[in-house]
């Protein structure tokens, strides 16, 4: 049962792969402890080490946590900001206790009823909440696409992530897009 918060808690939301080419896209939603987890930063940077660390100690401490997906099949329909924003509605609404305000890297974020939520441009170097739902995100997808890359070895996920590097590109071009490619991204990749 959801608990309405009364505590004043604050959660942090950020998402990874939201510019990737490969796969689906993560958001994650935490609300940290009063204990502050000293050294959090930008997912990006962090070494993946560090980011595993981190992402242990995340959700062993945090009060709540949880994470939502926006499919591929989200990401074609609707486009990558609007497979974004819901995304990070449901992962809100996973919550317990309920925060009483909800900080968002970037300069959107989603309407909820009930919720107060605030967009925070640069939020992920700036708020330990933002940061640390950058690492929970960027973890949780980076070993969702590992898991993925020995189905695909041609394209080096384990070492890109999925991201547009060079050789991913280079390779769609050769060998076209997996099922799990985003169309429309890599569309001007594998053209004639």
């Amino acid at each position: 049962m959801r608990q309405n918060n009364s505590d004043g808690l604050i959660a942090g939301v950020d998402e990874a792969g939201r510019g990737s080419l490969f796969g689906p896209l993560v958001v994650a939603a935490v609300i940290l402890p009063r204990k502050e987890i000293v050294g959090l930063k930008d997912s990006k940077q962090l070494s993946p080490k560090r980011r595993e660390i981190f992402f242990r100690e995340i959700i062993r401490s945090a009060i709540s946590w949880s994470f939502s997906l926006g499919s591929l099949e989200e990401i074609e329909e609707k486009n990558v900001l609007r497979a974004t924003l819901e995304a990070m509605g449901r992962a809100i609404k996973k919550l317990n206790p309920s925060p009483y305000l909800v900080m968002v890297d970037g300069p959107f974020a989603p309407e909820i009823d009930g919720y107060l939520i605030k967009p925070i441009i640069h939020g992920d170097r700036l708020i330990p909440q933002i940061s640390a739902a950058s690492i929970l995100a960027k973890v949780i997808r980076d070993r969702i696409i590992s898991r993925m890359s020995h189905l695909f070895p041609g394209f080096s996920l384990e070492k890109n992530m999925g991201y547009g590097t060079m050789v991913h590109r280079r390779n769609l071009s050769f060998l076209g897009p997996t099922p799990f490619h985003r169309g429309k991204f890599v569309l001007k990749y594998t053209e004639g």
